[in-house]
């Protein structure tokens, strides 16, 4: 199998993911160290059926499901979307920045079957591909809020894309917000939800100018439901969390099939569905 993706919403037909076998809220953000700071205990039997009702949807949309191996260090595996990035030619290695994530890379060189089987390995700076947009053939966003994703990170990432002809633009936003995935991410090929108060509106107009709307999620709901943070399935068909119900009515508006599993443990914890899946390949956009 070649794993390729030359968009955020061509049809996904397998994806990476990690079970939730070691998870546990740790305060490596800002939505995490609310949700610690409140007292709250993690039910872990609910958090496992959460995670079964995404493995159901994504079976049910037709997606070949892929597993990393399991550390009991690393209690955010779960959120695969970051530790590597696939692009058109091939996975890529990212560069984690938290001390608690770096550790991640060995199960992901492991999948992927070592180094010699990545297109690219990241070495600037910091790099995470909750913060990489493959938006269509030809269009990348990398958002960098000098944290996760910093500049030389990102520009050393845009350079290699740039080289094969793509338009790139590097977004800056407030660390705040993680990942550029918890304010903005694509629906379909000509849909967009973004948290329109915490994105530029050089960013916005740059999307607009490519003919990608986009649905405004609010700042509570971006931050608290993480209402941004949704899977494209190609075909207008999208999985979203269930909590989001606004956002989810919202899409269903524009018609929009939503699959909508339970995920309010793993969204407390600062990651959802997109931060949960690491596409790992998709149809080309054309045949969507």
């Amino acid at each position: 199998m070649t794993w390729q993706v030359d968009s955020e919403t061509g049809v996904l037909t397998d994806v990476l993911l990690c079970r939730p076998e070691n998870y546990r809220w740790i305060p490596t953000n800002a939505i995490a160290e609310r949700t610690i700071a409140s007292g709250r205990d993690l039910d872990q039997q609910r958090l496992q059926a959460e995670f079964r009702e995404l493995e159901d949807a994504l079976e049910q949309s037709g997606t070949r499901l892929h597993y990393l191996e399991t550390e009991p260090q690393l209690p955010y595996q779960v959120y695969t979307r970051d530790s590597s990035q696939m692009t058109p030619w091939g996975p890529a290695l990212t560069q984690l920045f938290k001390p608690q994530r770096r550790g991640e890379y060995a199960s992901v060189l492991n999948f992927y079957g070592g180094s010699d089987s990545f297109w690219r390995l990241c070495t600037a700076g910091t790099i995470e591909g909750g913060d990489i947009h493959i938006i269509r053939p030809g269009l990348l966003a990398i958002g960098h809020s000098g944290i996760r994703t910093d500049e030389a990170g990102a520009e050393q990432f845009a350079g290699w894309f740039r080289e094969a002809g793509w338009d790139v633009r590097l977004e800056p936003f407030d660390e705040h917000f993680l990942h550029l995935d918890v304010i903005f991410s694509m629906v379909s090929d000509g849909l967009a939800l973004a948290c329109r108060e915490a994105l530029s509106d050089g960013f916005l107009d740059w999307l607009a100018a490519q003919g990608i709307r986009t649905l405004d999620v609010g700042y509570r709901e971006a931050m608290h439901e993480m209402g941004c943070n949704v899977l494209a399935l190609g075909r207008d068909r999208v999985v979203s969390p269930r909590h989001s119900q606004r956002i989810n009515d919202m899409l269903r508006a524009e018609g929009i099939s939503v699959l909508d599993p339970a995920l309010e443990l793993f969204a407390a914890g600062g990651g959802s569905v997109h931060c949960m899946t690491m596409p790992l390949r998709r149809e080309p956009l054309e045949a969507a």
